[in-house]
Parts: structure tokens; sequence; C-alpha cells
């Protein structure tokens, strides 16, 4: 009988300050300098740097209030690129499918993978392979915690952030008690900030103590998640890996507006191009939408010129990803809820009760649908190699000045051969 043992395990690579390390991968300049990413409209502060992190600035933080330490520091400051970091993301998500075909894809800069197949005395040097390979495959540096449960894993990637190495495995390991003593309740995976609150009313601080807990009080007083997050907790396995994602059923594309807007025409152009947006996106995943539902609302905030709140839903004769038939449902919509008098904040679109496109003809099928989907697809092929809202609709607008402001935007986008810098000899 063979020595080599084979116990559950799952990794978690995560990427390190995601956001910052996709702009630091174009801009040499800024590595070893502090540096901040911002959200939509250039609002809060969504990613970090370890320098930004040791200066004080807080996640989540408006970037008005960050504003003299960001001066004073000399703060490197980006608005949000998710061309970008979408583009790196699937580089990311390619490179590590050369360990295991299936991953768990948890978000845009996270991954569960299962390393069962590798010995449990090798499954270090593995991590370690993995991080390396991603690192000179795409530029990006991860963490990657290995354990035999996924909110292990996720704990000891917690600790790995805090490691040289970058790489924390707990397989082998008879007691990681020590371990998981270090770590806050608020860190574990599944535990917000309501849970956490009740269980510092009761006691428990950190990972450990949560583990330790006898059953008859877990079953007693947390629900089913929170079961879950003490057994995996135990080293028995309750999440598994969805290495398959499911079909979506809706998709929704809204935004906050740059500034105010008052005129119909903009909200026009703005409701348009989010239509284009999302027909864009069912289209690459070969599904049509049923309803189309457009909303538009005002600032709460903004007692003096009165809160507006509304929306419409429109049904399709026939499920469609046509660009021209959903912006055209979509405008129809918003002529029905537009009012004069408002300054709106912001709009969207949701196409809905989605399904997979029929490829062959329908009773109603005829050869205007079919050069339609011809057109549809030298558009969305045209915009694939030379960047988003290369070919669009006259009514997207062009000028476009309710979009989101982004007064800080790096404008490298990798998937446009022509957004990338050049370097000079």
């Amino acid at each position: 009988m063979s020595s080599i043992q084979y116990t559950k395990k799952i990794a978690l690579i995560d990427c390190n300050s995601f956001y910052v390390s996709c702009e630091r991968l174009f801009n040499p300049k800024i590595r070893k300098k502090p540096v901040v990413v911002l959200s939509n409209n250039d609002g809060c502060i969504v990613s970090r740097s370890n320098e930004a992190k040791a200066l004080g600035i807080k996640m989540g933080e408006p970037y008005f209030k960050a504003k003299d330490i960001i001066i004073k520091n000399d703060v490197q400051v980006f608005s949000s690129n998710y061309s970008l970091y979408g583009d790196l993301s699937r580089r990311v998500m390619r490179t590590l499918k050369r360990f295991n075909s299936d991953i768990e894809v948890y978000s845009i800069d996270e991954a569960f993978m299962d390393l069962t197949n590798f010995s449990d005395s090798e499954v270090l040097d593995v991590g370690q392979e993995i991080r390396e390979t991603v690192l000179q495959w795409t530029g990006i540096p991860t963490s990657i915690g290995i354990a035999k449960t996924k909110t292990l894993s996720k704990v000891a990637n917690h600790i790995a952030k805090k490691k040289q190495s970058g790489v924390t495995s707990f397989i082998g390991i008879d007691n990681i008690d020590p371990l998981l003593e270090r770590v806050d309740i608020n860190d574990v995976w599944g535990v917000g900030r309501q849970l956490t609150k009740f269980y510092h009313k009761n006691g428990i601080y950190n990972a450990k103590q949560l583990k330790n807990k006898s059953n008859t009080w877990i079953k007693k007083s947390s629900n089913v998640l929170g079961s879950r997050t003490a057994m995996e907790l135990r080293g028995i396995s309750c999440i598994g890996l969805e290495t398959t994602s499911a079909k979506r059923k809706s998709c929704i594309v809204s935004r906050s507006f740059g500034k105010r807007v008052e005129d119909f025409q903009e909200l026009r152009e703005a409701i348009a191009s989010y239509s284009l947006n999302a027909s864009e996106k069912i289209r690459s995943e070969a599904l049509v939408a049923k309803s189309i539902t457009i909303f538009i609302r005002t600032s709460p905030f903004q007692n003096r010129y009165g809160f507006y709140s509304n929306s419409k839903t429109i049904n399709f004769p026939i499920a469609t990803n046509n660009s021209i038939e959903v912006v055209k449902a979509a405008v129809s919509a918003l002529k029905t809820i537009f009012k004069n008098g408002y300054r709106y904040q912001k709009a969207g679109v949701l196409l809905s009760h989605l399904s997979n496109s029929n490829n062959g003809k329908n009773l109603f099928s005829s050869t205007r649908d079919e050069k339609i989907n011809i057109l549809m697809k030298s558009i969305d092929n045209t915009n694939y190699r030379y960047g988003r809202s290369t070919l669009s609709l006259a009514s997207a607008g062009v000028h476009k000045k309710w979009n989101m402001r982004r007064q800080h935007s790096s404008k490298i986008d990798t998937a446009d051969f022509y957004c990338l810098p050049t370097i000079k000899a």
C-alpha cells in the first residue's frame, strides 16, 4: 500500500489589491508608491496598495474625506477601469486552469481550485508554483490559502496575505487552533456585520472560539449558514466547488450620472447606451430576453428639487437580443415615465426572463431577421476587436456629457490593441 496521502484539498487564489495591481502593471513608476482606486463616479475608495493602507486610508472611505491625506502623501489616484480589470481577470483565470481545468471563479479577483490530486507533501510547492506562474504570465501578485474546506482555505488565505511567501497551507497540520485564534470572527467567510455583533455578545471573538462551540449551541443559535461555517472550520466540507456557472436569469446595466441630468435627450442617450450594453452582454452568452424594465431616479438627498423614482416594463412579442429592438422598447418605456423639472441622478436597464437563443427559425422568422442577426454579429466582432462602442447606434449619443466621472482614468484597455502603452528605447 502506498504511503502517499491524498486528502481533500481546496485552494483559494486571491489577487492582491487587484485593481491597484492592474494599474501598476502598465505604470512601473507607481510600483512602490501609495495607490488607491476609486469607485464609479470617483466616489469611494475600493482598492488600496499596502503603502496606502499604512497611511490610514480606509476601504470604502469617500474620496473627499481622504483627499487631505492623499494630497499630503502624494497618493496616486485612479478611476475604476473595469475594461482593464475584466480583461486581466480573464487572463488570471485562464492561467489557473493550467493546473486544474475545473475551477470556481468566485469573483473578479478570486477563484477556488481543487488540489486533491496532488499529494499532501507537495501541495505547498504546488501553491508556490501557481503563484509564480500567475505572476510571470499576467503580472498580477496573488495570495494562496490551502485547506480541507472552502472556509478554511479563506482563513489560510487571510494569513497568507501577511506572509512574504504568499502561500499558507493547513494540510498536514494536526492542530490549527493556534492559527484560528489569530483570525478575528469578522474575517471568517460568511460572517457579516450583524452576525459578528451576535457572536461578540456570546463571547465569540475569533475563528477558534466558533469552531470549538458545541453543536447544541450552534444548532440552537445559528441558521444553516452559521452551522455550515462552524463545520467547515472543523475540517468537514459542507460547501462544494461550483465549477459550472448557471445561466443567468436577468441582466442589469445601471449607472449614476457624472452630473445631474434634466434634459430628456440626454436621459434618452443614457438609456439607449445601457440597452446596447445589456443586449451585447446577453448575445455573448447566447441568450434572449422576454422583457425589459427601465428605471430612473433622482437623488433622495436633494430635497430642494424633490424626489422622483419610477420604472416601466415592456414585454417583447418574441424573445430577442436585437439591440435595435431593445433600444426602441427602452426609449418607448422612458417616454411614459419621464417628468420635466427633475434632476435625475441614476438610470438603468434590466433584461429579464432570459432563455437560450433558438438558432433555428420560428414561425415569425423572416429574411429581415436573418440580416439583423448578421448585423449584430458584425457589430459585436468589430467592438470586440477594436474596443466597446467602436460601432454603436446614433441614439446612444456621441459626446455623452451624462457619463460617469472618470477624472483619474488611466485609459488603458488591454482588450484594445491601440490602448497598449508604447515603450520607447
